[in-house]
């Protein structure tokens, strides 16, 4: 990545910026900016122009044709193997004990009660639906409703955290009926997101003009880009697909392996430790590679429609490159998959790890264990944290892979880098476009969970006649909804996250792109844009 010298534009420190709205106003991003702003090139100092950037700084689009980080590809593609393999055997098994019985509904009540059987797999289906659904109608609402969008997300993740229809005749609160019910992990992890949502909502309220109006931006531009929706959908898709496969996967390793079943007498090994790290590797599995979906679609579009407005202008002037997002996907599912797995991975141990404190909080409660569930709550609630800003700092450094080619440390040294350089931390800290999306990734798994968790409580299965099985039931609807949700909102992150690289690089080009938004960022962070002309 290019260093650049902050007052290279030959501006005096401390020049400030017109306000772009009314004077004393508020301002007000409700409009669309206009998609091709006119061709008003800025006037840079004569003594400035051998420092000025092309669109192929440093290989910029044109990365060297390497792969990179080879290890990280072999060993994704390795486990991606192993995954096919474990689901071919266990799904054989499947096959023939016939699902172990199950149905939809209370029809459920004829299949076996050893363990999960296909009451579940049809469940989990139902749920892949339903996060489809939710996934697809929450994009639309985020092109139509933009501002309207993140009070909306904020305020409803607060009620979803604290009402729920527990009956026909009233509306209870999900955390107070977690702790009438006696279900002591759910209460309390539950209670702490609605409180702490509370909290966010009223320090965030102040923060939205910037962000609607960077999202309008955004969603302006992939309007007139039609392949940001289709590699939005398409990764949609296939995560869903993806969790099918993992559903039906899942099941067929507790129908094969668990002991009492039918096919432990044809010499299967069947135990609790060998269904526990089947499943282990399974989710690990899932994991992974639905964070390679999704990042792989993230890159594709940070490095085609995105990047390519940003750096080249819209299509209408010309300059853009044909085909930018087929190019950039070629990029990304060959040169830089390693990288993007590189990245995924450490994501992906971070969630394996909260859920083996999910899983120790829940055994702990079971066992009236209150001080040792509420020590894993809170170690589930740190590791989280970590795992947050991991996700946050990843999603630059795959924009950097995108654009030149990098290998993933190298991509991390130099957002790092340009972050604190240019003070994007702080825009990006400030900005709610990630938070509402996270909110609305986070809103659509809750709702999933929540129907897991209702179906069970009213199709009454004979394998959870005890309700051992409620607890995974419901992290696997959780982990599906919100996978799927993520992998959509990715078409909206990817452009956000690019406009930040591109501020840290050329703040000046966005002074030409979209004007408003350029002019109240430099108006609140004026940092950001120091030594950048007026336009």
């Amino acid at each position: 990545m290019a260093y650049w010298n902050k007052d290279q534009w030959g501006v005096q420190q401390g020049q400030g910026y017109p306000p772009f709205y009314a004077l004393g106003g508020e301002p007000k991003p409700g409009h669309s900016q206009p998609y091709a702003q006119p061709i008003v090139q800025p006037q840079y100092d004569p003594q400035s122009s051998a420092n000025q950037k092309t669109p192929f700084e440093d290989g910029r689009f044109q990365p060297k044709k390497r792969v990179n980080d080879i290890l990280f590809l072999i060993l994704f593609i390795l486990q991606f193997a192993g995954f096919v393999a474990l689901s071919g055997i266990a799904l054989s098994g499947y096959v023939s004990s016939n699902g172990l019985g199950g149905g939809v509904g209370n029809g459920s009540q004829v299949g076996s009660s050893v363990t999960l059987n296909r009451h579940t797999a049809y469940l989990l289906l139902f749920v892949t639906a339903a996060a489809l659904v939710l996934s697809t109608a929450y994009l639309m609402l985020a092109r139509i409703f933009t501002r309207a969008l993140m009070h909306i997300t904020l305020v409803l993740s607060i009620i979803l955290n604290m009402q729920a229809r527990s009956n026909a005749s009233d509306r209870v609160a999900i955390c107070v009926y977690y702790w009438i019910t006696g279900y002591y992990s759910g209460a309390i992890i539950f209670t702490i997101i609605a409180l702490f949502s509370i909290f966010a909502y009223f320090g965030f309220r102040s923060r939205i003009p910037l962000a609607s109006l960077l999202l309008q931006v955004v969603m302006d531009v992939s309007k007139h880009h039609k392949s940001v929706y289709v590699v939005a959908f398409i990764a949609l898709i296939l995560q869903a697909a993806l969790s099918v496969w993992f559903s039906y996967t899942l099941i067929a390793i507790y129908t094969k392996w668990t002991p009492g079943n039918p096919s432990c007498g044809n010499g299967t090994s069947c135990s609790g430790s060998t269904v526990a790290g089947l499943v282990f590797y399974a989710v690990f599995s899932y994991l992974w590679t639905s964070q390679v979906i999704g990042n792989v679609a993230l890159a594709t579009l940070a490095g085609g429609a995105y990047g390519s407005w940003y750096y080249f202008g819209p299509r209408e002037q010309g300059q853009m490159p044909k085909h930018p997002t087929l190019s950039a996907f070629g990029r990304a599912s060959t040169l830089s998959l390693g990288s993007i797995a590189f990245g995924s991975l450490i994501v992906a141990i971070l969630e394996i790890v909260r859920l083996i404190l999910n899983a120790a909080r829940n055994n702990a409660n079971a066992q009236g264990s209150f001080v040792e569930a509420c020590l894993a709550c809170c170690a589930e609630f740190f590791v989280g944290c970590i795992e947050g800003l991991v996700r946050y700092f990843n999603r630059y450094a795959y924009i950097e892979i995108a654009l030149y080619g990098k290998p993933y440390i190298k991509a991390a040294k130099d957002t790092w880098t340009m972050f604190m350089d240019r003070g994007i931390d702080a825009l990006v800290n400030d900005s709610l476009v990630g938070m509402t999306l996270t909110w609305g990734a986070y809103t659509i798994g809750l709702l999933c969970s929540l129907f897991g968790y209702l179906y069970l409580r009213l199709t009454h299965p004979a394998y959870n006649a005890d309700g051992q099985y409620t607890a995974p039931v419901v992290l696997f609807a959780f982990l599906i909804g919100l996978q799927c949700s993520i992998t959509m909102s990715t078409a909206i992150e990817a452009g956000v996250s690019t406009i930040f690289v591109g501020l840290g690089e050329d703040p000046q080009v966005l002074a030409v792109r979209a004007p408003d938004l350029f002019r109240l960022i430099a108006l609140t962070y004026p940092r950001v844009v120091q030594g950048v002309p007026r336009v």
